[in-house]
């Protein structure tokens, strides 16, 4: 059996590194928290960046449908802060000239 190690401090294998993508782990610092891979002198960290660069993370289309939607949502928020704001304005001119 031929196994290529990616992470020789914790014996990682580019197999598991892509089992981990493929329960989840989208980044380096995902599989180091699964795997530890990566967390004692780092020479791996490359290794894995490619791996998951090669398509090793199934779930890295989804997180970019996510976070379009998170910026949508978040420019949506911050359409209503100025709007309130304008609202509040104009409330305190209105205010200010009755009151003259």
């Amino acid at each position: 059996m031929n196994r290529v190690y990616v992470c020789s401090c914790f014996g990682i294998t580019e197999k598991q590194v892509r089992e981990h993508a493929e329960a989840g782990a989208c980044t380096p610092r995902q599989i180091a928290s699964a795997s530890k891979a990566g967390t004692d002198c780092g020479s791996c960290v490359r290794s894995i960046q490619s791996i998951l660069g090669r398509g090793g993370c199934p779930r890295r289309e989804l997180l970019g449908t996510a976070a379009v939607a998170t910026t949508a949502v978040a420019a949506a928020v911050v359409e209503t802060a100025v709007t309130q704001a304008a609202v509040q304005a104009a409330v305190a001119t209105s205010a200010g000239r009755e009151a003259a």
